[in-house]
């Protein structure tokens, strides 16, 4: 694929951005490709126009890549916006972990220069991300990585009851679960205790935040199976966030109804990249 319009997004640490930016900048103008701004993003790194630039413009669709600057945080927002789409995202790390990035920066600039050029000249390669989709009062929400369903700070303990095609599994009183998807097993999930789940598995976990249970273990779901988490605290309701972000709240009795959507995203990747490659660079080898 030959990369010709890029949309570019960026976290607000501008100046740890800038020699990326810089180098994609040269990158494109040698490919003869055309970078896109929002205006968020023009007026952040106070753009100027120019050839190869369009500045102050609406996100669309309508590009062959969108480039990205930033922490996991920041990859998931794009992953969102091109949910759905055949948009790639090509990031480069300026987080903690970012273990959705495709390339980490280095000090000689050298990595990022070669991974700018790579990334305009569509040398790379495409793994397909699925989704977990959740109908709230608020509207339709998917989450690329988690949902977190969780008491708020200073409530009772949560009592949580999760079914799966129409089977009631348990009822665990608990912070709170989390379903994750096999890129967002190594997030919140991981940190629960639960499965590492490869990319390229169908299915989610669901895992428990502090159970008041022995015998609570995670769960993995089926792709075709849909699961349904019912709030059943008297009084207390529970909060929804995906992908850290809030977004609405389930209310006494009430129930969700979470869904696997595969092939939602698209994540660029260097050629021969693997899954575990970035698990033990990420997190050092597994010790048993």
């Amino acid at each position: 694929m030959q990369a010709r319009t890029v949309t570019v997004v960026s976290h607000t640490r501008t100046e740890q951005v800038a020699p990326a930016l810089t180098a994609l900048m040269a990158a494109a103008r040698a490919e003869g490709v055309t970078l896109r701004f929002d205006a968020d993003e023009t007026a952040k790194h106070g753009l100027s126009p120019g050839d190869g630039l369009v500045l102050d413009a609406p996100v669309s669709d309508d590009v062959e890549l969108c480039v990205v600057f930033g922490g996991d945080g920041t990859i998931l927002r794009a992953l969102r916006r091109y949910a759905g789409t055949s948009v790639p995202v090509f990031a480069v790390n300026y987080g903690e972990i970012g273990f959705l990035a495709t390339i980490d920066p280095d000090d000689d600039g050298e990595n990022l220069a070669d991974g700018m050029a790579r990334a305009v000249a569509g040398d790379f390669e495409t793994l397909t991300l699925p989704a977990l989709a959740l109908e709230t009062p608020d509207g339709p929400h998917a989450a690329i990585n988690d949902l977190a369903i969780h008491r708020r700070q200073g409530t009772r303990v949560a009592q949580l009851s999760y079914a799966v095609s129409g089977e009631e599994i348990g009822s665990v009183r608990c912070d709170g679960l989390v379903l994750a998807t096999p890129a967002g097993s190594t997030g919140y999930n991981l940190a629960n205790g639960g499965p590492v789940m490869a990319w390229g598995v169908h299915g989610f976990v669901v895992s428990f935040i502090a159970p008041h249970s022995l015998t609570a273990r995670a769960l993995v779901v089926a792709p075709d199976d849909t699961l349904v988490v019912t709030n059943q605290s008297r009084e207390e309701p529970v909060m929804l966030a995906t992908d850290g972000r809030p977004v609405d709240a389930l209310g006494p009795g009430e129930a969700l109804e979470v869904r696997f959507i595969a092939d939602q995203g698209h994540l660029a990747q260097l050629p021969g990249t693997t899954f575990y490659e970035r698990l033990r660079n990420k997190f050092g080898r597994l010790a048993f």
